[in-house]
């Protein structure tokens, strides 16, 4: 091959690898920033300028009915065998219990934009009634506390079943999501029956109360720790725990649902947190106590 072809051959090598060059160039001018995280116009950009999307749960609702049984309405805390919703740890208007409505929305707003649906003896079969009536006051956060009562039978054997404590707990949570899509549910856990028996055993006057029926799972022959008797106690004890289990879990596929963690269930209520008639519902002070539960869960920036 003659020089001059040689020659020639090296210059088209040469303006080759130039133009190559002049391409990967480019194309890191395009690329490059992004890749390094400098500043570019592209999309990842854009992304992180985009406003955050508001939190599911607001802290502060501005509205609140309560549904449940005999706790939610302050049943004996203020006379025997009598409700008192003035004491209830949801919607009371008493100072000594600052009920959670009252911490949510002051007491002037909270004796017009709070709503006490619950019935003494409630079970969670009646859950969707009472749904059905606290969504007519399109409430922002509707305060449950339940179950107590589906253990509190005359024979363990008629306790609810726990499947059927599911059903009835999510067809009452849909029937309030069908009636108002963007309500916040609060959802107390149900309170340690037995522990409340260890409690109030120790009072006279109240072991006579429950001989009215009072929970005759739990408190019946009240004095009784034969082995039957224990059985039985230790029956309820775990069809609770169950009930529990089922609010939490319908409870955490609802985005705009929360428990309080077990936290009711495992608050260990004292003579002073027990009502002076019958030692096993709430007293005044027991109100206040779940009151302070309620507060913490629903204000919580996470569940």
């Amino acid at each position: 091959m003659g020089q001059g072809t040689m020659a020639g051959a090296r210059r088209v090598r040469r303006r080759s690898r130039a133009a190559l060059a002049v391409v990967a160039a480019a194309a890191l001018a395009v690329t490059g920033c992004d890749a390094v995280g400098g500043d570019s116009d592209g999309p990842s950009s854009d992304a992180s300028k985009r406003p955050r999307p508001a939190p599911v749960w607001d802290t502060s609702p501005a509205s609140v009915a309560a549904v449940g049984d005999s706790i939610t309405r302050g049943f004996d805390a203020c006379a025997v065998l009598s409700d008192c919703p003035e004491v209830s740890w949801a919607t009371g208007s008493r100072a000594e219990v600052d009920s959670l409505a009252v911490r949510l929305l002051g007491k002037s707003e909270a004796a017009e934009r709070s709503w006490n649906h619950a019935v003494t003896g409630a079970r969670m079969a009646d859950l969707t009634g009472q749904m059905t009536r606290a969504a007519a006051h399109r409430p922002e956060l509707v305060a449950v506390m339940v179950g107590a009562n589906d253990a509190c039978r005359t024979t363990t054997s008629a306790m609810t079943p726990v499947a059927d404590f599911r059903a009835q707990f999510q067809e009452a949570l849909s029937t309030l999501r069908r009636k108002l899509p963007k309500a916040q549910v609060y959802v107390a856990s149900i309170p340690d029956l037995k522990r409340l028996w260890s409690e109030g055993r120790t009072n006279p006057l109240g072991k006579q109360v429950w001989k009215l029926g009072l929970c005759p799972t739990m408190l019946g022959d009240a004095d009784d720790l034969a082995p039957a008797a224990t059985s039985r106690r230790n029956t309820v004890r775990d069809r609770v725990a169950d009930y529990n289990a089922v609010l939490r879990e319908v409870c955490a596929k609802d985005e705009r649902c929360r428990t309080d963690d077990g936290a009711v269930h495992a608050f260990r209520f004292g003579t002073g947190q027990l009502s002076r008639w019958d030692w096993f519902h709430p007293s005044v002070n027991g109100q206040a106590r779940l009151a302070e539960i309620a507060y913490r869960a629903v204000t919580a920036e996470r569940p």
